[in-house]
């Protein structure tokens, strides 16, 4: 359009100057400049003496030169274009940051879908991937199947049971931590150096992350004995743990694991009811030992009743025994959902030696409605719900069966089986 207008005004001119020559025949030499024309009119006649060839002459180079500066301008303008476009792509061309559970598929499923060795319902069953468990996707199928690995398993699963790219909901259903990778690394009560020292923390030790919302200024806050506190990025490694998929071998070994452990639990439970019984006829309210029973000599109340709180109470009496990985001895030595599964075994209720099996068993409330007695799962983790928000569990090596905040890590899931 703006090179339509030049010309237009440039036509312009040279016919404004045509009328000049034309109407001045005769004279013998002039220049015309009218409206900025650059060409000069060297005369207003040809050698046959007309003014008309003349004219014409001159609005044919008049034309020309029109042409050339249209172009000119045409080139410079796209030229200045593109520079613009360029400055603007520069401008906005800000790299977009994957989310680190893009590549994520979590289970949602009422209790697990089966992961198999091809795509497709007629292939071997590998492993199953539990309800809130997560898995890597590795590739996707043009007819509704991903591949993907979880633990120790590479399979298949439907699309349709699994949630991808849902980065809220893969914060709720795993744990943060943070492993310290310097000799001693203090935990303060505020983000700076300058705060007071909440506590100390070792080497190696790793820690639950309750809030990472302040990394990108060097900061998170993790959970120690002493409370919440803040340590410094510089001096942690930050990971995630999901629950994965459990491989069908895995499952058998854990189902004969868990066999065993649920014998062993009653029949130290009924040893234990028997020694109660006992002590509580001896007048002289001596502890009388259980001869083939595997818990220590302490005295502890036998279970009574069938609810949730008398499971609270029982428990409760625990508090201070030591936390062994893989034990299930509520005074010897036992992990987390050897704590839960011995407690209930008291009272004559089988649960698995797993921390994700008993996040299946029951049924799910919610946290608000928790009563004492329930189940209350986190990932990897389980603990005995007794009331005003607090849980009994086997918790670390260090501080063994201990009183927590119900809400001390995220809470995947509160089972009740009462």
């Amino acid at each position: 359009m703006k090179q339509m207008q030049y010309r237009m005004k440039r036509l312009a001119s040279c016919l404004l100057a045509g009328v000049i020559l034309i109407g001045g025949a005769g004279v013998g030499t002039y220049g015309a400049q009218a409206s900025g024309v650059s060409s000069v009119i060297a005369t207003g006649t040809t050698s046959n003496g007309s003014p008309a060839a003349g004219f014409s002459k001159m609005l044919s180079q008049c034309l020309i030169d029109t042409d050339k500066v249209a172009e000119a301008q045409a080139a410079e303008a796209a030229a200045q274009s593109e520079e613009a476009a360029e400055e603007q792509v520069s401008e906005n061309d800000v790299p977009v940051v994957a989310s680190e559970y893009a590549d994520i598929a979590i289970a949602q499923v009422n209790n697990y879908v089966n992961v198999r060795a091809e795509a497709n319902t007629d292939s071997e069953v590998l492993g199953k991937l539990y309800n809130n468990s997560a898995a890597t996707v590795l590739e996707t199928t043009d007819d509704g199947w991903y591949k993907i690995n979880s633990g120790s398993v590479t399979g298949y699963v439907k699309a349709e049971y699994v949630v991808t790219g849902d980065e809220e909901l893969a914060r709720r259903v795993s744990t943060r931590y943070a492993t310290v990778t310097t000799t001693t690394l203090y935990v303060r009560t505020e983000p700076s150096t300058e705060s007071s020292i909440l506590t100390m923390l070792g080497e190696g030790d790793d820690f639950v992350v309750v809030d990472d919302s302040m990394k990108d200024t060097g900061w998170v806050i993790v959970t120690t004995e002493e409370g919440d506190g803040y340590v410094s990025t510089d001096y942690v490694n930050l990971w995630t743990d999901f629950v994965t998929a459990e491989s069908k071998a895995e499952e058998e070994a854990r189902l004969a694991k868990e066999e065993a452990e649920r014998q062993a639990a009653a029949a130290a439970a009924e040893a234990a009811k028997k020694k109660a019984s006992r002590s509580s006829k001896s007048s002289s309210g001596s502890s009388t030992s259980t001869s083939g029973s595997s818990e220590s000599s302490s005295s502890y109340s036998a279970p009574s009743g069938s609810d949730g709180q008398a499971i609270a109470s029982y428990a409760c009496q625990f508090i201070g025994n030591p936390y062994v990985y893989g034990g299930s001895s509520l005074t010897n030595g036992t992990d987390c959902s050897g704590f839960v599964m011995s407690v209930y075994a008291a009272f004559g209720i089988s649960l698995p030696h797993s921390s994700s099996g008993q996040r299946s068993c029951g049924y799910e409330v919610s946290l608000s409605e928790a009563q004492p007695g329930d189940i209350v799962c986190y990932s990897g983790h389980v603990g005995i719900y007794v009331g005003n928000n607090t849980i009994v569990h086997a918790s670390t090596p260090s501080s063994g069966i201990k009183y927590s905040t119900a809400t001390y890590r995220s809470v995947l899931s509160v089972r009740r089986i009462f």
